[in-house]
């Protein structure tokens, strides 16, 4: 029996246990934060067995991948560009709309998010082209070249309803080319350009947005508050919608002051207010699982601010428990690309680890207040349907490559002998 388990579970021992924890404090605290799901199904269990179901499916997915050899994922590559670019632009134009974002399709009854495709599509791009062009000194000027080509176009079309992810993809993009030896006149000319454009779209969106549109996450915080959750869906809106809530994201953080507690607005700033005091409430060990408070009053507890009712019922050393499991998954990937004998499949896995753990920094920084709201899910731990199993993929990605690296270095071991 154990020998058979074994073989189910190949690769990485220790990406399979950190896996196994984050999907484990996944199914507790979705299952504590989901209170405003439970209260609109009136079925108490019913939100936590879809995302146990999508928690399995996920490590079903990771476990086919694993057996998949990692040659075989260049051959995957074209095919998915090709359907990466085809729904980017089908959720552009006829996505489903939620809080005011055109980022879902619906495909017989199931709700995804492309660009949670596209993300693992430009780190397999990035992979290759800089394997494909490595020499002894450096990877040729041209990968950095190759790249761009490649990379902004989907960067542009994700960007355009959601900016956190294309943020995300060019700083995993970006630290790629850093590892994968591209000369630095190249990376230095990009941080002035990225620099540039940033200040240059900063500038448009005070310009073309508006302050008479508040932010949908805020809206939504009264209608979860009064026991109800409703969700927008409509199609068609202009390309510079979203320009209204980033503007307003924007200025409140680089406006704010500090406000005494009696003179805060719930109702105005509910996100930020009911974060802070379930930090605060949140003591070192935490109130203990299922106990949390602002669930109850919190938008999106189960999703963007998960790592809030973490700290609330874990306290602070559940929550650095969390962050600790995402720093071991990035060192471990970084051990298993130093035993690669080949570049592709280091550049892989150094990717798709990044990928996870920056956008795991992402959801945290913006839970403590350090970032303005994005719409970034905890990677493996937020409820999700999409993201929980493409982030499943991903990590069966570095475990298939966990196991031909972990072969090499056996026999590299024999020769020794």
């Amino acid at each position: 029996m154990n020998l058979r388990i074994g073989n189910l579970f190949k690769g990485d021992k220790v990406i399979w246990m950190v896996l196994l924890f984050l999907c484990l404090i996944s199914i507790v605290e979705v299952f504590s934060a989901s209170s405003s799901l439970t209260y609109k199904s009136q079925n108490y269990l019913s939100p936590i067995i879809g995302h146990s179901g999508k928690i399995i499916m996920g490590v079903a997915v990771a476990i086919f991948i694993l057996n998949i050899p990692c040659r075989f994922f260049k051959l995957m590559t074209p095919a998915l560009l090709v359907v990466s670019a085809i729904m980017l632009l089908w959720v552009l134009f006829f996505g489903e709309r939620t809080n005011d974002a055109g980022r879902w399709i619906s495909l017989f009854g199931f709700q995804f998010q492309p660009s949670e495709i596209a993300k693992g599509t430009m780190v397999l791009v990035t992979a290759q082209i800089l394997s494909a062009l490595q020499r002894e000194d450096g990877a040729d000027k041209r990968a950095f070249k190759f790249i761009l080509w490649v990379v902004i176009p989907f960067i542009f079309l994700i960007g355009l309803e959601n900016l956190s992810t294309a943020a995300l993809i060019m700083a995993v993009v970006f630290l790629m080319m850093f590892i994968g030896r591209v000369p630095f006149v190249q990376l230095g000319k990009l941080m002035a350009g990225a620099v540039l454009v940033i200040a240059l779209f900063i500038g448009l969106i005070f310009f073309a947005g508006t302050m008479e549109n508040s932010d949908p996450a805020e809206t939504q915080t009264e209608t979860i508050a009064n026991g109800k959750t409703e969700k927008s869906t409509k199609k068609g809106s202009s390309l510079l919608h979203r320009f209204a809530t980033w503007k307003n994201r924007i200025d409140k953080k680089l406006n704010s002051k500090y406000v005494a507690p009696q003179d805060y607005d719930l109702d105005k700033d509910a996100q930020v207010a009911h974060a802070n005091i379930a930090i605060v409430n949140s003591n070192i060990i935490g109130k203990g699982p299922g106990k949390s408070i602002e669930r109850d009053f919190l938008p999106q507890a189960f999703s963007d601010f998960i790592f809030v009712i973490i700290i609330e019922e874990l306290g602070i050393i559940g929550a650095g428990f969390v962050v600790l499991l995402y720093i071991v998954l990035l060192f471990r990937a970084a051990r298993i690309a130093s035993r690669c004998d080949n570049n592709f499949p280091a550049f892989l896995v150094l990717g798709l680890a990044l990928m996870l753990v920056i956008q795991a920094s992402f959801n945290m920084m913006v839970a403590v207040g350090i970032a303005p709201v994005t719409g970034q899910p905890l990677p493996l731990i937020s409820r999700g349907g999409t993201s929980t199993i493409i982030n499943c993929a991903y990590i069966g990605a570095i475990l298939s490559v966990s196991r031909s690296a972990k072969k090499k270095s056996d026999k590299m071991t024999l020769k020794e002998i």
